[in-house]
């Protein structure tokens, strides 16, 4: 198996880290723009190959697309990070124009692989890259659920000061300060956490987990990328192994819960095939109700990219 991770910055170097570590691939490549960036990224994982022990390989190019050729999955990270105070709204020009275009590259090469895109702002760069690569939805889709409910999860476990293990979430709608966490699909142990967390306090997390980028941008002066490196590297194992996980993904709706030819946040089934099935939740009132504020606000951005590809 071939796994290639497009953008050798701290997000797609730690991407491609996880993935040698838990030998996810046998081959993991580093592209980047930057001359010798990526090959150094790559070399420096590679090294430390004897310590960690495992046998991946780990092999870096810059712009060789052609040294990509055969991947099974490929992982967007490629784009201008966002900086204090720039919303995601204000990356789409830029990084529209990269994304459209390491797709393409990246298609010429691997016509079958499966595309994972994590460069912001998340929902409407998976719709840039869905359109650019012309194949089945299923096989295009973005990172922001897994990440989203780690956060929650993890605000959670300091709450409850408990194993983050026993923890399970779900989580919809916008990668952004849209997002549904989804408290009563939260279960710790299998108990409700409704039932462990009282009212207010599950609301000040929840709302932290909105906030959860945002709070790194302002510590760090840009963004984050243990955790998005690490969850995109959980898509691909999923994929890779065809362990059919159910998680919270960026995908293609065309009617499922209500919303038409949209990329947004819901619950799917990752495999081998990609995104194997959309789970679609029984939610209530006030659930839907937030799902169509995020709704709202994720079409209005990618309204944007349409009206610049007019």
């Amino acid at each position: 198996m071939k796994v290639t991770v497009v953008g050798a910055g701290n997000v797609g170097a730690t991407c491609a880290n996880v993935l040698a570590t838990r030998e996810v691939a046998n081959e993991v490549v580093l592209l980047d723009i930057k001359g010798g960036f990526a090959e150094g990224k790559a070399l420096d994982i590679w090294e430390t190959a004897p310590i960690n022990l495992y046998d991946t390989r780990t092999v870096g190019c810059t712009n060789d697309y052609g040294r990509t050729a055969g991947s099974d999955v490929v992982v967007i990270t490629s784009g201008l990070p966002r900086k204090p105070g720039m919303s995601r709204d204000d990356l789409i020009a830029t990084n529209s124009g990269i994304v459209k275009s390491v797709t393409t590259q990246i298609l010429e090469h691997s016509p079958e692989a499966i595309i994972i895109v994590v460069s912001n702002p998340l929902d409407v760069m998976t719709y840039c890259a869905y359109l650019a690569a012309g194949i089945d939805s299923k096989r295009v889709m973005g990172m922001a659920g897994i990440l989203d409910t780690a956060r929650y999860r993890a605000f959670l476990a300091e709450e409850l000061d408990c194993s983050p293990k026993d923890i399970q979430a779900v989580l919809m709608g916008g990668h952004g300060d849209t997002m549904v966490p989804l408290p009563r699909y939260t279960t710790v142990g299998g108990i409700p956490v409704t039932e462990l967390v009282e009212e207010g306090k599950l609301e000040a997390i929840v709302e932290r987990t909105k906030k959860g980028g945002g709070e790194i941008v302002n510590l760090l002066g840009t963004s984050a990328w243990y955790a998005p490196g690490a969850a995109a590297a959980q898509m691909v194992e999923a994929i890779v192994r065809d362990q059919k996980r159910i998680f919270p993904a960026c995908v293609w709706l065309t009617g499922e819960y209500g919303i038409e030819n949209l990329y947004i946040g819901a619950p799917v089934k990752l495999g081998k095939n990609g995104i194997e099935e959309i789970i679609e939740l029984d939610l209530n009132a006030e659930e839907k109700a937030l799902l169509a504020e995020s709704e709202k606000a994720v079409r209005s951005v990618a309204e944007v990219l349409d009206r610049m590809d007019d």
